[in-house]
């Protein structure tokens, strides 16, 4: 048997394989929960493909960021493109090293979340992206069991991506999916700070 032949034989059991777990695969009952974590970047990054790939089925999308501050950003001068699908929320007051106040950081992380259970149990958006929220969590600005309570409580519509480093371990044990970026190289290691069109 050629090579050739022994790679078709291959491909073809893996292609039968697949399909059998495919059909015994369910359909879920409601939208997803999706965890972007770890130290390395493209958490948000991957979020906002997500966010790109269901604007692309022509469904509505909403944004909350938590943490970061008011600044520009390539990704929402090009969702704002979208009025009509997209509803983008920057709630932080920037990050946590350049705030310094636990009182107003730990309000506006409020603020945040309870503007994000609003549109999670509001049934009007197919995919909520809570971008950073994971970083609240980790200060204590919010309480985990009241997120994952707030999650679960969304629309059965609504799908979920929450980001940011330092996932607590209850909300990876709740979520569908996890992914962990890790570091390997930074530029920012080298000195070189971020850069406009690939960081942000």
């Amino acid at each position: 048997m050629s090579d050739a032949e022994k790679h078709k034989e291959k491909m073809q059991e893996l292609q039968s394989q697949q399909r059998e777990k495919t059909a015994r695969n369910i359909k879920p009952e409601r939208g997803l929960v999706l965890v972007h974590t770890g130290n390395g970047k493209g958490k948000s990054s991957s979020a906002f493909g997500v966010l790109a790939r269901a604007l692309g089925w022509g469904n509505q999308v909403g944004v909350v960021q938590f943490i970061k501050g008011k600044w520009v950003t390539g990704e929402r001068q090009f969702f704002d493109q979208f009025p009509d699908q997209v509803h983008w929320f920057t709630m932080g007051d920037g990050f946590t090293w350049n705030t310094q106040d636990l009182e107003n950081d730990t309000a506006a992380a409020q603020a945040a979340f309870n503007k994000a259970t609003d549109m999670m149990g509001s049934g009007d958006y197919d995919l909520i992206v809570l971008d950073e929220i994971n970083i609240a969590l980790r200060y204590d600005y919010l309480n985990v069991e009241d997120v994952i309570r707030g999650v679960d409580a969304r629309h059965e519509r609504t799908s979920v991506v929450l980001t940011g480093r330092d996932a607590k371990p209850e909300l990876v044990d709740y979520a569908d999916l996890v992914t962990e970026m890790q570091e390997i190289k930074h530029p920012f290691q080298k000195g070189i700070n971020a850069q406009q069109g690939i960081d942000y």
